[in-house]
């Protein structure tokens, strides 16, 4: 007999995310200085490992995993673009309110992806709601060229990410004793 169960790809979706928001916001917050280790977790685990997440969500039939999963992904990787384009002198540095725009565009689709969450784990909610309220404090930071909200969006971003990989690992464990390991909240 065939094993036609398909695996959930959402964990390492999950953990890409949530590892490298963790690394970026230590860097937000004025806890770390900003790293390569940054940028390479954006190209390989929040982006590519995401987008490969994303992928397997299609094919699971799981529109709101393709499209969360896809999306970020590609935002590491044009974040990235943003940040290493201009030091290869590939472009001029962004203007800090065109990337407060950026990030502003990045909240909404945060904020309707959130409406998304609304039947699904407490914890799911938690982190699109989290990211939502990151993606604008760090708009209006860009914005208002105010250091202190981007700092305060560092610490979110903190609590944000490490919600994502809370969520991550409550889906392995969970579905690995096939009981409730690490409480995610899930609806009934």
């Amino acid at each position: 007999m065939v094993n036609t169960k398909l695996a959930n790809p959402a964990p390492l979706g999950l953990m890409g995310f949530g590892m490298t928001t963790i690394l970026l916001n230590l860097a937000n917050s004025g806890l770390f200085q900003f790293d390569t280790a940054i940028l390479a977790m954006g190209i390989f685990y929040g982006g590519l490992a995401q987008i490969f997440a994303g992928l397997l969500e299609f094919k699971k039939g799981n529109t709101f995993g393709l499209t969360a999963f896809t999306s970020y992904g590609s935002f590491w990787l044009t974040l990235v673009a943003i940040l290493i384009m201009p030091k290869m002198g590939l472009a001029e540095p962004a203007n800090a309110h065109f990337l407060g725009m950026y990030l502003g565009l990045w909240g909404v689709f945060t904020l309707f992806m959130f409406f998304g969450t609304l039947n699904g784990p407490r914890m799911q909610q938690f982190v699109f709601l989290s990211l939502t309220v990151l993606f604008a404090l760090l708009a209006i930071g860009h914005l208002a060229d105010n250091e202190g909200i981007v700092k305060i969006a560092g610490y979110v971003g903190l609590v944000c990410g490490a919600s994502a990989i809370w969520l991550a690992m409550g889906e392995v464990l969970n579905e690995k004793f096939g009981r409730t390991v690490m409480p995610i909240g899930e609806k009934h």
